[in-house]
């Protein structure tokens, strides 16, 4: 399936990874260059012993050309089957390939015999000796300087025809290669956003349960504002990227349920609405982000907890910080799977464009995601690119604009 989305269907293999159209024209206009050089070369040393002596010593152009036109079947034929032979195992395959040059080459003096034979009357039978000519030494020297001359010229085509069709099995299986690397990426992002969902939503059914035997009506909103959140998390989930605005509001939903469990303790701040910039991020890049601002900000200690997001464009690039208070003195761990998960995502759809810095500093531990502005909504697209722009995608860097 994914080498006939890539290849051009009409492009059915002749031989080797060839189609018939390519074959034919490769060979075609090898040939015909040398057709060209040998009527040249034929008509030059003709012109020049035309100075010492009378006697024909080359053929005519006219029976040198339908010599050309009958060997042309046989090299397609002869390169066909190498083609179809190819190369390995070298100890078969490499007789085989000797053989049909030999052959080739040995049958150029008979064609020209044939050709003069049809073009040449009276004045190729004189030539020829009156039939005695197969046998005379002079033609056999003849044919022996015919074999010379045409084995070389089979030997480059070969290796002309050859080289193409491996060039050609090497485009189709880049291509291959790269309709593989995408729906593989596709299939990495598409597990990747799935972890998110059974994480939060285990987090949110603890919140909710704690409130369902002292708050009941509280636990019933809650439920409320979980469906919301749910259909936001799956419409998110089915898409590669969404608007920097749907996602701070994702995460709005989220630390509300939060402080309906910890209100005593939880407070936020996000950016307000007008000053969000309107550009495009991974979709749910920032929920790893802000659930482990919670989960960790509130471990350990029985403080307050401040949660803020910030978002500025700079130069281009949109940098986002989650910042989170945490207790004093405490050691940070390695990265989790909220760390790990996010920046595997931005390696995956920016390729080494966006990174994530993660560190604590005394009391507050702080998340920074510089990622390219994109400005233009990317085009609906299940595979994310490989190059650096995707393809399919116009991405164009939102304006500068210092914060």
């Amino acid at each position: 399936m994914i080498e006939s989305a890539m290849v051009d269907p009409s492009a059915r293999r002749f031989a080797g990874a060839l189609s018939l159209r390519q074959f034919l024209a490769i060979n075609g206009l090898f040939w015909l260059y040398v057709t060209v050089s040998n009527l040249l070369y034929a008509y030059s040393m003709s012109i020049g012993i035309a100075h010492e002596t009378n006697v024909m010593l080359f053929a005519a152009w006219d029976v040198r050309l339908m010599q050309h036109v009958l060997l042309l079947p046989m090299l397609l034929v002869s390169y066909w089957a190498s083609l179809r032979v190819q190369w390995r195992p070298l100890l078969v395959t490499l007789p085989l390939q000797v053989i049909l040059g030999v052959v080739f080459a040995a049958l150029a003096y008979p064609a020209l015999v044939l050709g003069g034979l049809i073009l040449g009357g009276d004045d190729w039978h004189e030539h020829m000796g009156h039939g005695s000519a197969w046998i005379d030494t002079y033609v056999l020297l003849l044919w022996l300087a015919s074999f010379v001359s045409f084995l070389p010229a089979y030997g480059f085509g070969l290796a002309l025809v050859t080289g193409l069709a491996l060039y050609t099995r090497f485009r189709k299986s880049e291509l291959r290669l790269a309709a593989l690397e995408r729906e593989w990426s596709a299939a990495r992002l598409s597990a990747l956003r799935m972890q998110l969902s059974p994480h939060t939503l285990f987090n949110l059914l603890h919140t909710i349960r704690g409130h369902i035997e002292w708050d009941p009506k509280g636990a019933q909103s809650m439920v409320v504002q979980l469906g919301d959140l749910l259909r936001r998390l799956l419409n998110a989930g089915a898409r590669d990227f969404s608007t920097l605005a749907d996602e701070l509001q994702f995460v709005r939903l989220y630390l509300e349920l939060q402080q309906r469990r910890f209100a005593d303790r939880l407070s936020v701040v996000l950016p307000p609405p007008d000053e969000i910039p309107h550009v495009w991020v991974p979709s749910l890049i920032l929920q790893p982000l802000v659930e482990n601002a919670v989960v960790h900000g509130l471990a350990g200690h029985q403080g307050p907890v401040t949660v803020s997001v910030s978002v500025r464009l700079a130069r281009g690039e949109l940098i986002i910080r989650v910042r989170n208070t945490i207790a004093r003195n405490k050691i940070p761990g390695e990265d989790g799977i909220g760390l790990n998960n996010v920046r595997e995502r931005l390696a995956v759809q920016f390729e080494g464009r966006a990174s994530l810095a993660a560190a604590g500093v005394d009391e507050e531990w702080c998340s920074e995601i510089t990622m390219p502005a994109i400005s233009e909504a990317p085009a609906i697209s299940k595979v994310p690119a490989i190059s650096k722009v995707p393809a399919g995608e116009k991405w164009r860097a939102a304006p500068p604009v210092d914060a």
